[in-house]
């Protein structure tokens, strides 16, 4: 059974930073493709970026390029998001997904309906 657990949101003033961990069982994780959106309240769930785990450039939407930065830690089958220099418009709930042993790294894999797994979310709040 493939699950996804997200954890490290938080709470930070403008201008600072947090790292999100998304651990991924039920897969081999060296070759999935994992994305990670965002949904704030009243707003459709945003794709923010992509990522395959066996290789590959992660893609980062426009909203998030060169602030948000992806690694991964394959000995903990977990994925992780750097956030930094965050702006009170980043606050959402943010949450990880798996769409299978795939290739990904482009704007199209920002579609939430392309990933068939799906984790809990962890909350960010960036206050002014």
């Amino acid at each position: 059974q493939v699950q996804l657990v997200e954890s490290g949101g938080g709470s930070v003033q403008a201008g600072g930073s947090l790292r999100l961990s998304c651990v991924v069982t039920g897969y081999t994780f060296s070759n999935i493709c994992v994305g990670w959106f965002r949904q704030a309240p009243g707003k459709e769930r945003e794709g923010i970026a992509n990522f395959y785990t066996g290789g590959g450039i992660p893609y980062y939407a426009d909203s998030v390029k060169g602030r948000f930065t992806i690694s991964q830690d394959n000995a903990k089958n977990t994925l992780y998001l750097q956030m930094s220099s965050l702006e009170p418009e980043d606050t959402a709930m943010y949450y990880c997904a798996a769409r299978g042993n795939l290739f990904c790294s482009a704007a199209r894999f920002l579609t939430p309906s392309l990933y068939m797994y799906w984790g809990q979310g962890t909350q960010v709040t960036v206050s002014s």
